[in-house]
């Protein structure tokens, strides 16, 4: 039985919850960019009717992360070049403004478990462990966003990052020579910059760390292109 049928109750929030893990699927990166999505076979794999399926493909339409093309499908959103530049371009301004309201607040717990997660970003670097890196680059971000004790910056925040499907983005961007390295020592210098209480310095490094990330993406999607052609060719 489907975890969408399981509860009697479940019927009133059916919309929710199916809105809820097809987000997870495609930002996960389990629905790819590109692939066209059935209602017949999600709605099959979910255990429920074609309805609360065609209405949470309109929900993440709204979102930004499915196309609905009438008479043609549905298919899981794939961002132009133009749409990562500008989507990074306020994913820059989001997190500066984040490391700035951080480093004001003073000693909070984010803080321990921000350091927490550079003990161990420190750790899979020196392991050469991208996966378990790239998780915790998710971590690091996540935390100095819920740090910034901004509800509207995190909400913005939060459909931002939806709209990247930034999972997806950040492995392409790690994959860089010496990225890891250094995607790991910019961490270093922005919460040394917040525990400083220098918040002017900790959104420009911040901003600075987001411009790297975003050229190293863009070098990665570069490589991946010119290797599609040598294959075509």
């Amino acid at each position: 039985m489907s975890q969408f049928t399981q509860q009697s109750g479940a019927a009133p929030n059916m919309h929710d919850r199916v809105v809820a893990e097809m987000r997870r699927r495609i930002i996960s990166g389990e629905l790819p960019a590109g692939v066209n999505l059935s209602e017949v076979a999600l709605a099959e794999s979910f255990g429920v009717s074609r309805t609360p399926v065609r209405e949470a493909l309109k929900r993440l339409q709204s979102e930004g992360l499915v196309t609905i093309r009438p008479r043609v499908g549905t298919f899981v959103t794939t961002p132009s070049r133009r749409e990562i530049t500008e989507l990074f371009e306020m994913k820059e301004l989001l997190e500066g403004a984040a490391a700035r309201l951080l480093a004001l607040r003073g000693r909070v717990p984010e803080l321990d478990r921000l350091e927490q997660n550079l003990v161990a970003a420190d750790l899979a670097v020196t392991r050469n462990d991208s996966a378990r890196y790239a998780e915790l680059v998710q971590e690091f971000h996540d935390l100095l966003i819920t740090g910034a004790d901004n509800a509207k910056l995190e909400a913005h925040y939060r459909t931002l990052m939806n709209q990247l499907a930034y999972p997806r983005l950040v492995t392409t961007s790690l994959s860089q020579p010496g990225r890891p390295l250094q995607s790991d020592e910019e961490h270093h210098r922005v919460l040394r910059l917040i525990v400083e209480k220098d918040g002017d310095s900790a959104e420009r490094v911040m901003r600075e760390h987001v411009r790297a990330s975003r050229m190293a993406l863009m070098a990665g999607l570069d490589a991946a292109d010119d290797s599609r052609q040598a294959r075509g060719a």
